[in-house]
């Protein structure tokens, strides 16, 4: 009987070292596997980009740090108060710090030349608002997208361009 373990002891590791030699050899190719195939992925992505540039013939610009431009009243107050229109017989108020983001300081220049008529717009579409709407905040986006397009407009108007990428409300507060 004992002949018969140890013969069957003698197989048993003979098989738990073949079963252990085949989970390395799965592990490696596993790691190949997901090794090229990554490296393939990358390869693709990474360089389908620089064969279009070079056909092009042109190198992607470099992007400029964004510049802020606090939108400003007359007297220098960095805010608009506006009274908003609404449904109910209540007087309700919005006081609003706005800026202009641009990367171009000629655009920065442009809008300090031209702040009068830039605030004057602003102010009458900020009056012209509900405040019902503004209280959502898509009504809030849709002001926002308004006012971008409204500024954009004047820079075009003056420097040939729209310049400014986005007006941001820093503050917005409604009562």
């Amino acid at each position: 009987m004992a002949t018969n373990d140890t013969a069957e002891n003698a197989a048993a590791e003979e098989g738990g070292k073949g079963s252990k030699k085949k989970l390395i050899i799965f592990i490696a190719l596993g790691a190949v596997l997901l090794l090229g195939g990554g490296g393939a992925a990358a390869y693709f992505f990474l360089m389908s980009g620089d064969e279009e540039a070079a056909e092009q013939g042109s190198v992607e610009p470099v992007k400029r740090e964004a510049i802020y431009t606090k939108i400003r009243t007359l007297e220098g107050k960095p805010s608009f108060v506006a009274t908003l229109q609404s449904n109910d017989s209540k007087r309700h108020y919005m006081q609003a710090f706005v800026e202009a983001k641009s990367r171009d300081p000629k655009v920065d220049e442009a809008l300090q030349k031209h702040m009068p008529l830039i605030v004057s717009r602003l102010n009458a579409l900020f009056s012209a608002q509900s405040f019902e709407e503004l209280q959502s905040i898509e009504g809030k986006m849709a002001l926002r997208t308004e006012a971008t397009a409204m500024v954009q407009s004047i820079m075009q108007d003056k420097i040939g361009e729209p310049g400014v990428e986005t007006i941001l409300f820093t503050n917005l507060v409604m009562q």
